[in-house]
């Protein structure tokens, strides 16, 4: 029973990339993208790794997304192309192939029982690792006004030729 917030993490993280394979919209993608880096740095931080969980959590869920999201507004959403790069049989083999690795590797971790408790998330983020804290807060805030910057300036250079999308 100690095991089943893993198991719903892993099952939600699965949920989101699998979401994030079959997604028609990069933009849908990229949010599903973000959810499973959210959902496995929840998953690192209850196995004790609290200092790659918040790295996790603010590169992966945070910057990555930001760019990604600026990659699609500047380049436009192209269409996918129905065809698949590796056949679907490989694909599910390989997918069913890293199922069962993952399980093996899991195993030794459900017997013994690490003890987390001693950590709370704000003694980690705002007495540990303060200084990465706030280099990682300035640099998302920077990703974001830089991609609000540029797209202003896209808005505008439209508006100027009277453009309308």
């Amino acid at each position: 029973m100690e095991n089943l917030p893993y198991g719903i993490l892993g099952v939600g993280a699965i949920f989101c990339a699998y979401r994030a394979m079959v997604s028609q919209r990069l933009l849908s993608a990229t949010l599903y993208l973000a959810g499973v880096s959210a959902l496995v740095s929840v998953v690192l931080y209850m196995l004790g790794g609290q200092q790659v969980a918040v790295i996790e959590l603010s590169v992966g869920a945070g910057l990555v997304t930001v760019l990604l999201v600026y990659a699609l507004s500047v380049v436009g959403e192209d269409s996918r192309d129905s065809i698949s790069v590796i056949p679907k049989p490989l694909a599910f083999t390989l997918v069913g192939l890293s199922i069962i690795l993952l399980g093996f590797m899991i195993f030794p971790l459900l017997e013994p029982s690490v003890d987390v408790t001693s950590f709370s998330l704000t003694v980690v983020l705002w007495q540990q690792r303060v200084l990465d804290v706030w280099i990682q807060i300035a640099l998302i805030f920077s990703g974001v006004l830089g991609v609000l910057g540029l797209l202003s300036e896209k808005i505008a250079s439209t508006e100027k030729r009277g453009e309308v999308h």
